[in-house]
């Protein structure tokens, strides 16, 4: 059985720079994807009241990310 481990970044008082560049809204309207110029990719919640909160940062690309695309299941 594969077990997902979340991710943690930790920094000081302020977050990482995140120029956003790139955007996609999930087909359920329930989460934002951003790509930005310092090559990260955020996730965040939509709640029903258009309320934005910020769910997982993802680090690892060393360009910026300039295009998202949805995959099929």
């Amino acid at each position: 059985m594969k077990t997902l481990v979340p991710a943690v970044a930790v920094w000081g008082r302020t977050a990482p720079s995140h120029s956003i560049t790139a955007v996609l809204i999930t087909d359920d309207q329930q989460t934002i994807v951003t790509g930005s110029q310092e090559g990260q990719i955020c996730l965040w919640d939509l709640s029903a009241d258009l309320q934005i909160s910020s769910k997982e940062i993802l680090f690892g690309h060393t360009a910026s990310v300039t295009c998202l695309a949805k995959a099929r299941e």
